[in-house]
This record gives C-alpha cells, structure tokens and sequence, in this order.
C-alpha cells in the first residue's frame, strides 16, 4: 500500500507541475501578446517634377516640363516624337537640377559658433571670433546689417555673405 501511495504521490506532483508550468506560460504569453501594434509608415517616394532636356534623335531636341505622372512616352511625344529609324539607345533624357528658386540654409548669426561663421566666404577665424565677440558684449543681432558693426568686417565683405546669413530667433 504505501508504493501505491507514494505513486500516486508522485503521479499528482507530476501533473500539479506540469499545470503550474502550462499555466505560467499562458499568463507570460497573455501579456507578451497584448502590445500596442507597431504601425510602420512607409514615405511615399518623391516624383520628379521640374524639366527634363531630351535630345539625341528627336525631332525637336531641348528642355521641357516635366509633370507628376508623366512617362517616357509622355517626354518623347513633347519633343516632337523620335526620328525616322531612331536608335532609341541614342535618345538622352536628363533630369534637371533644384530650380533657381531654392534657398540654401542660412546661418544664424546669434547662435553660430566660430567654426561655422569662418566657414561662410571672407570671414575666416579671426573674424568669426570678432562676430562671437561683438555679440557677447552687445545682445544678439537684430538685423544682418548690424554684422558692419562688427571691428574687420567691411561692406564688401556683407555684401558676399548677406544671402547666406540671417538673425533668426
């Protein structure tokens, strides 16, 4: 009787394990599972919009504008189709650069720090420490014009970087 016992025993510890062991990874899994969803976003890709030069053999070479949803078929009919017995390996299509009207980023004249105002043409290291120096005795620049205050640097040298620079807050 007593190995029926202890059998029996072992047979109960056995499956109260194997239930605390199954039911501890349906609590961990539960938890694990119930996340936020990671959302991923994909940036549309940019469309080219601007002018393409087609040239090579086409009727009428040149620049022409370039549209959203336009395709090849769309570039070679605006130049007046290819010629006659056309090659189409000899076709050139070339996409322009940034428009004209693009500004380049402007450097703040408050908040640079030496090393950038000497990168910006004519001004160099001494004359950027003169800008830093100015600014720390006299506030921040109100207006880019108020940079002709600053001991060495003359008109000439304004009128190089005036594009370039700016006060902003």
């Amino acid at each position: 009787m007593k190995a029926g016992r202890f059998i029996n025993g072992w047979t109960v510890t056995a499956i109260l394990l194997a239930a605390i062991i199954i039911a501890g990874g349906i609590v961990i899994w539960s938890k694990q599972s119930r996340g936020q969803a990671i959302e991923i976003s994909i940036a549309p890709e940019r469309e080219i919009q601007g002018r393409i030069y087609v040239g090579g053999e086409v009727n009428n070479p040149g620049f022409y504008p370039l549209k959203v949803g336009d395709d090849i078929e769309d570039v070679l009919q605006a130049a007046g189709g290819i010629t006659d017995g056309a090659d189409l390996s000899h076709v050139e299509l070339i996409v322009s650069g940034p428009e004209e009207g693009e500004t380049p980023q402007k450097v703040n004249i408050n908040k640079a720090g030496t090393w950038l105002l000497a990168a910006l043409p004519g001004i160099g290291e001494v004359r950027a420490q003169a800008i830093v120096d100015y600014r720390q005795q006299n506030g921040p620049f109100r207006d880019i014009s108020e940079l002709l205050k600053v001991d060495g640097l003359g008109k000439v040298t304004f009128e190089h970087i005036k594009h370039l620079i700016t006060v902003a807050k």
